[in-house]
């Protein structure tokens, strides 16, 4: 587990201002309740009880948290929807555990069933952003009767393909792709980031940015290290503090973890159908660096796709356009 700094010291590396920890919730975010699930704790911020019978599950990306989803959660529940969103294992006050291979995506999905039979539900909607929809994704395939429908943000459906996916992208992408680097050199930027994780989520967290040619080296160092942010802020200082609270308090090193499993979720895949059967609502944004897929019909035959004029963190760039969106296909699908 990695060491932890006080969300209100300030020790040179990091020049967010000085001042208390934030609230966890500035804009009326449910309280959190820990949940004991498939061996693990998970915290999890619930809405819309009332609501019983129409669960929807948001699963957030890295490096994100379940605030993430801060614009659709009260939508969603006016919209007459129980909405259960957990920070998952490795993020937030949710369990840490030491061993890598404990953020597998049998582990992984393993939790969001737990967390279904916790609420007593058979199946619900699963909503996934980023690395949140690789996790859906994995449930969908290793889990299919407890998916009713899914809705993805960002990251289309992954083939498996015939050589693991770190071994495949070090081919391509070379060593110091964040992903490759992540496994290869474990802990390196893992350190560069708890130490400088105000810059580096201020700088992560941007919309409207200039193209630029990447420069050497990991992008990630890189971006951590870098004294000036590019394009627009896309949260508020005050909701920006939130994240970085979390990450201060929890390190990187857990949540990295999940890409240090990416080869063995390629094996654990192996014998598991790859066509998504249920119905499917993939959201990308157009200026997202994450590639669309040329082939998603060949592997998820019942989906529908939407296009946002947004970047990568799709759901807080662009809240009213991805809850219309997200409406509009449940409707249809009710």
């Amino acid at each position: 587990m990695t060491s932890s700094t006080s969300p209100t010291a300030h020790d040179g590396t990091d020049e967010r201002p000085l001042g208390e920890a934030p609230a966890l919730d500035p804009t009326g975010f449910p309280e959190p309740t820990l949940i004991p699930v498939n061996g693990v704790e998970l915290e999890v911020f619930e809405a819309g009880r009332h609501n019983a019978g129409r669960p929807v599950v948001l699963c957030h990306g890295w490096p994100e948290l379940a605030y993430s989803w801060r614009h659709q959660v009260p939508a969603l529940v006016a919209a007459g929807y129980h909405v259960i969103v957990p920070n998952q294992r490795g993020y937030g006050n949710s369990s840490r555990p030491a061993e890598v291979s404990d953020y597998d995506i049998e582990h992984l999905t393993g939790d969001l069933v737990a967390l279904l039979d916790h609420y007593g539900y058979d199946d619900a909607t699963f909503v996934g952003h980023d690395w949140g929809a690789m996790v859906v994704w994995g449930l969908t395939l290793l889990h299919p009767h407890r998916v009713d429908k899914v809705i993805n943000l960002s990251l289309p459906y992954q083939a498996r393909g015939e050589v693991p996916w770190i071994e495949l992208m070090e081919s391509v992408l070379g060593g110091d792709f964040y992903f490759v680097h992540f496994n290869r050199q474990p802990g390196v930027a893992d350190a560069v980031l708890d130490e400088s994780t105000y810059r580096f989520l201020r700088n992560l967290y941007r919309k409207n940015e200039a193209p630029a040619a990447p420069a050497p080296g990991m992008a990630l160092i890189n971006l951590a290290r870098a004294e000036t942010p590019c394009g627009e802020a896309v949260m508020s200082d005050e909701e920006l503090a939130v994240f970085v609270a979390a990450f201060e308090s929890s390190g990187f090193t857990s949540s990295i973890n999940w890409y240090r499993n990416l080869d063995r979720n390629w094996h654990l895949l192996a014998d598991a159908d790859p066509i998504i059967r249920q119905p499917t609502l993939m959201i990308y944004g157009d200026r997202d660096t994450i590639a669309k897929s040329e082939n998603l019909t060949e592997f998820v035959p019942n989906v529908d796709v939407v296009t946002l004029d947004c970047g990568h963190w799709i759901q807080q760039e662009r809240p009213a356009e991805t809850n219309h969106a997200i409406f509009t296909w449940l409707d249809r699908h009710a």
